[in-house]
């Protein structure tokens, strides 16, 4: 038995058997590197020798240097079309201020046109209220006398109303009184006549005079006609009467 056991060991079978290089391990990977050196160095020397022989490299050095020229074309191009474009901007930005300039003074045209009508409107209503200031002639023209007496009514129902007094001479004493208004028409169907509740207005004028107010009838009451009456003292110097359509 011990014999067997001792056969084992020092046989190949046996369980604790190494076997060992002639040569150390750092030896044989050195040795490994170098050879692998060596023949990376002989390929790429094959490598670039055929290249050369081929003239690849060449053509490949002349077509990196027409791409460089190409591309140094294109930022050129590039540069141009930049500063075009920044003018065509600039141009499109000058065109859309002139437009807003226009439009603004149109807008502001066709204000100053309405505004020219509603002034030009005005005159003439002046120029119609003044034309009443021509004194008039033939008996009673040098007394006080009621003209241009004149109402509206106005869409919130009230009267507007407006009358002008003259004196028909010239230089003529100055006229201080009064001026008294009076409503009349229907209310609720009955026969109806009221006054201003500010009373009378004392008017002071030398050759004419504007008067002009608002009034408010009472509700559920239709006016028909409006009498002026221009007091002095006691004395009635000058009235008219007008209808309201």
């Amino acid at each position: 038995m011990r014999l067997k056991l001792l056969m084992r060991r020092l046989t190949v079978s046996a369980p604790r058997m190494a076997v060992r290089s002639a040569l150390p391990w750092p030896f044989r990977w050195a040795v490994l590197a170098i050879v692998a050196g060596f023949c990376a160095a002989i390929a790429l020397w094959a490598f670039e020798l055929g290249k050369d022989i081929a003239g690849l490299d060449h053509g490949s050095k002349e077509q990196l240097q027409q791409v460089r020229l190409e591309n140094d074309a294109l930022k050129a191009q590039v540069q141009i079309l930049t500063v075009e474009r920044d003018k065509a901007q600039s141009v499109a930005n000058t065109v859309d201020t002139v437009l807003t300039a226009s439009k603004t003074a149109q807008e502001k045209l066709i204000e100053d046109s309405r505004q020219l009508v509603l002034e030009n409107q005005q005159l003439k209503n002046d120029l119609g209220f003044f034309e009443k200031l021509i004194p008039a002639t033939g008996p009673g023209a040098d007394t006080l006398a009621v003209r241009g007496f004149q109402t509206e009514v106005l869409p919130s129902g009230e009267i507007k109303w407006q009358v002008l007094l003259i004196q028909g001479v010239k230089n003529p004493v100055e006229f201080e009184g009064r001026l008294e208004l009076v409503f009349s028409g229907l209310s609720n169907g009955k026969a109806w006549s009221g006054s201003p509740s500010s009373g009378a207005i004392a008017v002071k004028i030398k050759q004419y005079g504007r008067v002009e107010g608002v009034y408010q009838p009472p509700d559920k009451t239709v006016i028909k006609t409006v009498t002026v009456k221009a007091f002095e003292g006691q004395t009635v110097r000058a009235q008219q009467t007008i209808k309201i359509n």
